[in-house]
């Protein structure tokens, strides 16, 4: 079920919310339970054979957390009485990984392993089950927090509510079980308020409008391009435009679920993390990540960078674990050389950036570097934003000849079409997949097709560098927005089809 889907607005979530409320009436545990219920049935709605696997994925991580958490108490019994808790978190993360990999990576490993032996062989895998990623990475954190004794909670109806709980189950923010489960415990989540409600539903509307009007748009003129890019030579103003509307097409995709995350649980009263912060303001790439999918950040940090030893044991050790944890990082959003090429990149990024920047602090001083960085803000910016498209390029691309064949376009290597050329452009041309004929990348083929694309294209990026997250715009400019927001989103919603979000897929 999709957020932007008309069964969703306005069936699931006034049905959820209805019964919540007037469940806590008589027990908060059955208010719980009913609000898990309906997590259930949103992720089940996809497609119901993968709903045994998530549950016997959070039975068995609740079963490990309480156990590690019995060694760090120093009891026993239980399973494997004689496995120590650090024991128990290695292999209760190892099958967690294990899981992972099967589903999401068997085909990658196998296909890879075929191309660097010469064998014909091939495996096309299993079908990826809907927010694997997602729900997988929440529990490890668990697992780890409990090790740690960080986390104490088990109450089962929270623990199962905190790794189902729909707004963030498919595309996250991944959460911590510290942010989460006090939150379940608070008695006023419990009373129904309008101000909570109406607050959450213009949250939710406006992500919704970034979705099904920005998004999407920007995705038409993306989505052919690169699908013609394997096999046609897309010209300077082709390439860059399907680079930067692609570009646009993942910021508006991205923030506007985070929005409508945050939306949904502020409707009851529950807090999400903030996943998303203008990442495209960003003046550096370390920047950039603060402010893109924090909360992966965050996870990748503390779970992977720290763990391989941080910035602890001198400065190549610590480039090493950036190169290897952006590597990951990457893999992690899918299976796909294009995938670790992306991570790679930005793994090289924060390489040069940190040698950068201590080189010029070692030959300015920290302080007149502070007084550089002002000076220099808007070439900083500019080159954080043009890596960040040319690493878009690899992460969008079918495979990396597409890749690298968009990128020679955006060098000018395939042609350039000069303005007084514009009036005879032909956009690329691609046979669809069904060979129902043949598709642009502008809308119409036509002078006012490009006029179109470069017009949508200047006024998203204002939007981008103009204006503030959701979440910090005030209440005041919510609200005036709303109305021409909804009219446009409800009008997509219900009169066009339902597209998926881009991190679905992860």
């Amino acid at each position: 079920m999709l957020f932007n889907s008309p069964e969703f607005i306005f069936g699931f979530v006034p049905l959820t919310l209805i019964g919540f409320f007037l469940l806590a009436r008589r027990s908060h545990a059955l208010a719980l339970g009913w609000l898990t219920l309906a997590s259930l049935v949103f992720y089940s709605w996809w497609n119901p054979k993968w709903l045994p696997l998530m549950m016997a994925s959070i039975a068995f991580n609740f079963a490990a957390g309480r156990e590690i958490a019995a060694r760090g108490r120093g009891q026993s019994g239980g399973w494997l009485p004689s496995l120590s808790g650090r024991s128990l978190l290695i292999g209760a993360i190892t099958i967690d990984l294990a899981l992972l990999v099967l589903f999401k990576y068997a085909a990658f490993l196998v296909d890879s392993a075929a191309a660097l032996s010469g064998a014909s062989f091939a495996w096309t895998g299993f079908e990826l089950p809907l927010g694997i990623s997602f729900f997988t990475f929440t529990q490890i954190a668990f697992l780890v927090d409990v090790h740690q004794r960080k986390a104490s909670d088990f109450d089962p109806v929270r623990y199962g509510l905190f790794v189902t709980y729909f707004p963030h189950l498919i595309a996250g923010p991944i959460l911590h079980h510290k942010e989460m489960m006090p939150q379940f415990a608070r008695p006023d989540i419990f009373r129904f308020s309008a101000d909570r409600l109406a607050d959450g539903c213009v949250m939710f509307i406006l992500g919704l409008f970034k979705k099904v009007v920005l998004a999407d748009a920007f995705g038409s003129y993306a989505s052919p391009a690169f699908a013609a890019a394997g096999t046609h030579a897309l010209t300077f103003f082709e390439s860059w435009g399907a680079a930067l509307s692609y570009t646009l097409q993942i910021y508006f995709d991205f923030s506007g679920y985070c929005d409508m995350a945050i939306g949904l649980a502020l409707m009851i009263g529950v807090q999400l993390p903030i996943n998303f912060h203008s990442p495209y303001k960003a003046r550096n790439i370390a920047d950039f990540w603060r402010r893109w999918h924090m909360t992966l950040s965050r996870f990748l940090r503390d779970y992977l960078y720290i763990p391989l030893g941080g910035n602890r044991q001198g400065w190549a050790r610590q480039q090493k674990n950036l190169l290897v944890t952006m590597l990951l990082g990457g893999l992690w959003h899918g299976a796909g050389w294009t995938f670790v090429i992306w991570g790679g990149l930005h793994g090289l990024y924060l390489m040069v950036f940190h040698a950068w920047r201590r080189s010029v602090e070692r030959l300015f001083g920290t302080n007149r570097h502070t007084s550089l960085q002002a000076v220099t803000a808007p070439l900083a910016w500019l080159t954080t934003f043009l890596a960040v498209v040319i690493a878009w390029v690899f992460f969008r691309a079918t495979d990396a000849h597409a890749a690298l064949s968009m990128l020679r376009g955006m060098a000018g290597l395939h042609g350039a079409l000069l303005p007084d050329q514009i009036i005879g452009f032909v956009p690329v041309l691609g046979h669809l997949a069904s060979g129902a004929g043949k598709v642009t990348y502008l809308a119409d083929g036509t002078v006012m097709g490009f006029v179109e694309m470069a017009l949508m294209l200047a006024f998203g990026m204002a939007l981008v560098l103009g204006t503030p997250t959701l979440p910090a715009l005030s209440v005041r400019w919510r609200y005036a927005l709303i109305v021409p927001c909804a009219a446009l989103a409800l009008q997509r919603v219900l009169y066009g089809s339902a597209s998926p979000f881009l991190y679905f897929q992860f």
